[in-house]
């Protein structure tokens, strides 16, 4: 699983039969009760075998409710976090959508499933490595990762009409303002002190001015960098 993509094609089935009951089990008792009502989110969750992104000696903790260790001082979110956050982004089939802090890359997969483009930034090359692999293996060939500081964004490919940051800023980061789309784009990002935060929906109105909303609160490992915390 640690292995880089080699040449030859080993493509892996999505919705593999051995965790498909877990994964229905997570959907039905994790995300539905607690509001995910977004059906191709749902579909995404029910979908991508979250086992598969998770340290091999902890795949059998894949689907219980909490976030788990990936090394590097990072976690793969609990499941409910993914499915609000990517049901807050309301992505459409046309969107291109920018996640920071891509990690395991199970974030990145299951938006993979509601835009045509997903641009996934992380800051630690092996995390990103690992991630490529695991999209490779599953055949999400709509995901581009990026190594780089996640407060600056990609400008590349900017505007975005969804951006998802998976690690608590200290406030908004001003580049990810800069690269969402002004006629509908959507931040997603949990801000505040760096034990505690709130994770929050952020547009830009006719004016360009700022509307934020708060949701809930969170618990997120640091947004490390130039318009974030300090490593």
């Amino acid at each position: 699983m640690e292995k880089p993509p080699d040449d030859q094609d080993h493509t892996m089935v999505l919705d593999p039969p051995a965790t498909r009951p877990e994964r229905q089990e997570m959907v039905s008792q994790q995300l539905r009760p607690r509001g995910i009502t977004d059906p191709k989110v749902l579909e995404a969750m029910a979908t991508i075998p979250r086992e598969f992104f998770v340290p091999p000696s902890l795949e059998r903790e894949a689907y219980l409710d909490g976030p788990i260790p990936i090394g590097e001082g990072q976690t793969i979110s609990q499941p409910y976090m993914v499915a609000i956050m990517a049901q807050l982004l309301q992505a459409k089939d046309t969107s291109t959508l920018l996640e920071i802090g891509a990690g395991s890359g199970y974030g990145a997969a299951i938006l993979s499933r509601l835009a045509t483009r997903v641009i996934a930034v992380e800051r630690i090359p092996r995390l990103l490595e690992q991630a490529r692999h695991r999209w490779h293996q599953l055949g999400l060939d709509n995901i581009e990762g990026v190594v780089g500081d996640g407060t600056l964004g990609h400008p590349l490919q900017a505007p975005y009409d969804g951006i998802c940051v998976t690690a608590g800023a200290p406030d908004i980061p001003t580049p990810l303002l800069r690269q969402l789309n002004p006629l509908h784009g959507r931040l997603v990002i949990p801000t505040g002190p760096r034990f505690s935060q709130v994770l929050q929906t952020v547009r830009l109105d006719s004016q360009g001015n700022m509307v934020a909303t708060s949701h809930l609160s969170c618990i997120f490992v640091p947004l490390i960098g130039q318009h974030g915390w300090e490593g």
